[in-house]
């Protein structure tokens, strides 16, 4: 049977029969829950008022008040708490009332199995832990957003009490919401980051991974001629794809897929659906959250999730994988050893028509043929040197290896005093690289 979910969770037992009490409780006692048990629908509801109960399991015919009514109050009154029904008889009328009034997870049928009862409150409680997750997450994700937005409108205030003229007004206005959109991206960089600030030791290797994917999906986007909305997805999904990796073990975060034991592999793969399952209650992500499930679908139609093929996997995704194995292959997380550029570029071209779509393997050989060979020209410099107005040209990232500033940032006077407090707070000097103009 399964190991117990830790923390453990309260269940509370339902039914007027003792018997029945005492071997759900000598069930599940074994694996660590915290049991309550109830002959009555009476006494339930009065043990849920006393104690939280993350699951309850209820009886359908109990004289007085039936399965079906007790678990309608428990949905009304405690909504959090997992409904299951256990029914003893063939009554469809009952059990439909249940499921209809009481919105139940699941019913299950007298006598039970053991294992199968085990397995249905187990899966019912990391469901029900995934949800909670999500919740916080898109609370979290809200409240950034609003944080920008004041922000945002409280400079716009500053700005318009400064000026006189209406074309300067108007220049200020659009430049507003140019800053709120970049704000925004770099918000979703900073949550793309979770992923590899908890990467442990592979966290190196790891980092700017989002970023890079990211950059180079849109170009390639741009390069087919996609609609702007469509890129912008496609940029959101690469900087956002491996999100469901937030509960896998940190050894797996950084270790070679082709490295992986069996039990690993189906570990790792569940991360896109998790990600997409992440994403999709936010309305911003929702087309976005399409493209992270299927990124790691094949052309051939060996993929995963869903085994897609051909042109029935989205086009971003077809995009994504192919940039996002490209730079996996270089960081050494696909395959065993790091590949050097050329070994890369040599593996889509030698799996196109299999793992990628050709038109988008050629596509992107020329894009990666056509960058240039050397990076823009840059200038290091430390904190009491910045000026407002400057350009980042690297990531700058704090020496745990989350992101502080992205490549691109515009700096102002207020980010250049909070970035000398850090360095005063934590004993720690920064080196920014700053974009230089080509002369």
């Amino acid at each position: 049977m399964s190991e117990p979910i830790t923390p453990p969770a309260t269940l509370l037992f339902v039914d007027d029969e003792p018997g029945i009490l005492s071997a759900l409780r000598r069930l599940f006692r074994q694996f660590g829950y915290r049991i309550l048990v109830a002959e009555s629908g009476a006494q339930g509801l009065v043990e849920l008022e006393k104690t939280p109960v993350d699951l309850v399991i209820s009886d359908m015919r109990m004289p007085e008040m039936d399965g079906a009514t007790f678990l309608r109050q428990v949905r009304e009154r405690w909504p959090e708490a997992i409904r299951i029904l256990l029914t003893g008889y063939a009554d469809v009328t009952s059990t439909i009332a249940a499921i209809n009034e009481g919105e139940i997870y699941r019913y299950i049928s007298k006598p039970w199995d053991d294992n199968e009862i085990v397995n249905v409150v187990r899966e019912a409680l990391e469901r029900q832990k995934l949800e909670a997750e999500n919740r916080r997450l898109t609370a979290l994700t809200q409240a950034q957003n609003d944080e920008l937005k004041n922000l945002n409108a409280s400079l716009e205030q500053k700005v318009a009490e400064r000026t006189a003229e209406l074309q300067q007004a108007l220049s200020f206005v659009e430049q507003a919401h140019g800053e709120l959109k970049k704000s925004f991206l770099t918000s979703v960089q900073v949550f793309a980051g979770l992923v590899e600030l908890r990467s442990g030791p592979a966290g190196s290797r790891l980092a700017g991974h989002g970023r890079r994917v990211a950059d180079q999906a849109r170009t390639l986007a741009q390069r087919l001629g996609l609609p702007d909305a469509e890129v912008q997805n496609i940029t959101l999904a690469g900087l956002l794809h491996d999100i469901g990796k937030l509960g896998l073990p940190d050894d797996l975060l950084g270790k070679p897929y082709n490295t992986l034991t069996q039990d690993q592999r189906a570990m790792v793969m569940k991360h896109s659906v998790i990600g997409q399952n992440i994403l999709i209650a936010i309305e911003k992500f929702k087309e976005a959250a399409v493209l992270v499930r299927h990124h790691h679908e094949c052309f051939d139609g060996s993929g995963y999730p869903d085994r897609l093929s051909g042109i029935a996997i989205p086009q971003g995704s077809r995009i994504l994988s192919v940039v996002n194995d490209y730079d996996a292959l270089q960081i050494g997380t696909l395959v065993q050893r790091p590949l050097r550029t050329e070994e890369a570029q040599a593996y889509l071209i030698d799996n196109r028509g299999k793992r990628y779509d050709p038109m988008v393997v050629d596509a992107f050989i020329k894009v990666l043929a056509e960058a240039p060979k050397s990076g823009p020209t840059e200038l290091p410099l430390r904190t009491m040197h910045l000026k407002g107005g400057m350009v980042l040209s690297r990531d700058l990232a704090h020496r745990d290896g989350y992101l502080l500033l992205a490549k691109g940032s515009v700096l102002t006077a207020d980010i250049i005093g909070q970035l000398v407090k850090l360095e005063q707070s934590e004993n720690h000097n920064l080196t920014l690289y700053i974009r230089q103009e080509a002369k």
